[in-house]
């Protein structure tokens, strides 16, 4: 049988994935690309290398000959999901480089917004916060200060899109300017409700309509790749953020089911069914995918650095010399020795939404050791989903019972038990941790009738290795306690006055 080829465009590196019709990898390749820091606060990527860097990927899979031979029945996209591309229709150049969902640089607009009394209405109809986290300020920043944008994108000589956009733009030759509903649900433009551009929102941010892509369902035609040895172009035929496809790709096909995605950031989503459910804790409210004319909801958590606090150990501190050196040398010691690390590098998430927050490292000794550290830096990802996790359970009513994870840390056993431990539920990882590009390749598969329907797809899904917790409550809610502690001294760091 042919494959499905899943293209999985991340926050630091771009992947393609070969799936077989068991859900199996079959090849994969990846490429990193630099990471931008311009100003504090501020995160970009070259959109050139972006797209460099996942064709690159891609055609390294198609070119193998066991792909050739076998052939792709589609395509599968799935993306970071808020960063932000401006382009030129023309001659397809980006107008300034991407801004990244981690890029706080418009958290004043949101301050300023929020002090009018905005923020409710915003809610109501986008599912969404008034925060910089979100595409639809970041794409205001690049029309106010990008010189001659305004006056071109209402001209209509500019596209929008968050990656996945660009990507589809590119890979058919610009004939296709669209975008899913899971991706469009993260911009603050999109009523999650009537499932379209709101207009009372593009007015808010002062954003013309002829810059958006056309919405179209997450498994569906988003037209066709021409690959050099392929006989036939290649159809596009599933999108999802990034997210929303690990949510599908960890079969969450039912209401009150939960996955974990470990990656750069960590992000906890909540299948809630047909009808998209209001949050009383802040969490977000939007669409997890539309099939067969079909919208599903989630409700979701934000952790904005969790394996990124590995890489930064890595390259910033030099503490370990790669990412999987981290577990070995937590390993060295029984507990932290009472430091906690607060990794808000990029502002605070859920349940949060601080995006002054800033990162704090507190009870140091003479004691401690790079060990206690590289604990302390795995145990901070599993306090904030634990934060989370108590916030989507306060929210929704639903006691959790069990925590699907994937994502590249969600192979670091020591933190899945300690992840556990904290919860006080268990902890799934699947067979295929990279549930995110297998969602991609579900969602295209299910569009050609590769899959028949999520019946089958559910078969699929294997259990690795189960994490039971293990510590006792008492000890749980006193770490818990003193991580509360640490957390109250990372927020707002940005606006304190300076020093006399």
């Amino acid at each position: 049988m042919p494959f499905i080829l899943a293209l999985d465009q991340g926050t630091t590196s771009s992947r393609a994935l070969l799936f077989d019709a068991d859900g199996n990898i079959v090849a994969s390749a990846q490429r990193e690309f630099r990471q931008l820091y311009p100003h504090s606060g501020w995160v970009e990527h070259d959109a050139r290398e972006i797209l460099a860097s996942q064709t690159g990927v891609m055609s390294e899979i198609l070119a193998a000959r066991d792909t050739m031979a076998a052939g792709v029945a589609a395509i599968g996209i799935t993306n970071q999901r808020e960063t932000t591309v401006v382009w030129d229709r023309a001659s397809g150049e980006p107008v300034y480089n991407a801004i990244v969902w981690q890029d706080r640089r418009s958290a004043a607009f949101c301050d300023q917004l929020k002090a009018a009394g905005h923020e409710a209405a915003v809610t109501a109809r986008t599912g969404l916060l008034l925060d910089p986290y979100f595409s639809g300020t970041k794409l205001r920043w690049i029309l106010d200060n990008v010189p001659g944008a305004r006056a071109r994108a209402q001209r209509g000589e500019l596209a929008f899109g968050t990656v996945d956009s660009w990507l589809i733009w590119h890979l058919t030759g610009g004939r296709v300017h669209a975008t899913d509903p899971s991706n469009a649900s993260r911009t603050l433009l999109y009523n999650i409700h009537r499932g379209e551009w709101d207009e009372d929102m593009l007015a808010l941010l002062d954003i013309p309509p002829a810059l958006l892509p056309e919405v179209r369902p997450s498994s569906g035609d988003f037209g066709e790749v021409v690959v050099a040895g392929y006989s036939a172009p290649l159809p596009i035929r599933g999108v999802a953020g990034d997210q929303q496809a690990a949510l599908f790709g960890q079969c969450c096909f039912d209401p009150g089911m939960v996955k974990n995605t470990y990656g750069t950031g960590c992000f906890m989503l909540m299948n809630t069914g047909p009808q998209a459910s209001t949050s009383r804790t802040r969490l977000l409210s939007t669409v997890a995918w539309e099939t067969g004319g079909q919208r599903q909801y989630a409700i979701e958590g934000s952790v904005f650095v969790g394996g990124a606090v590995v890489q930064w150990l890595r390259d910033g501190l030099g503490v370990i010399d790669s990412s999987a050196d981290v577990e070995r040398l937590a390993a060295t010691v029984p507990d932290t020795d009472g430091i906690y690390l607060v990794p808000a590098f990029a502002g605070l998430g859920t349940p949060h939404w601080d995006p002054y927050a800033r990162g704090a490292l507190v009870g140091i000794t003479r004691g401690t050791t790079r060990a206690h550290l590289a604990r302390a830096a795995l145990e901070g990802i599993a306090f904030q989903v634990t934060d989370v996790l108590r916030a989507m359970q306060r929210d929704t009513g639903i006691a959790v019972t069990e925590l699907r994870v994937d994502g590249g840390a969600s192979v670091n056993n020591l933190l899945m038990q300690f992840q556990a431990d904290l919860l006080g539920v268990r902890v799934v990882r699947p067979a295929v941790t990279e549930t995110t590009a297998l969602g991609a390749a579900y969602l295209a598969g299910l569009a050609t009738g590769y899959w028949r329907d999520t019946s089958q797809i559910r078969r699929q899904w294997r259990v690795d290795r189960t994490f039971e917790p293990a510590m006792p409550a008492a000890l749980r809610e006193s770490r818990l306690a003193d991580w509360t502690r640490a957390v109250e001294r990372a927020r707002g760091w940005e606006r304190a006055d300076p020093p006399a």
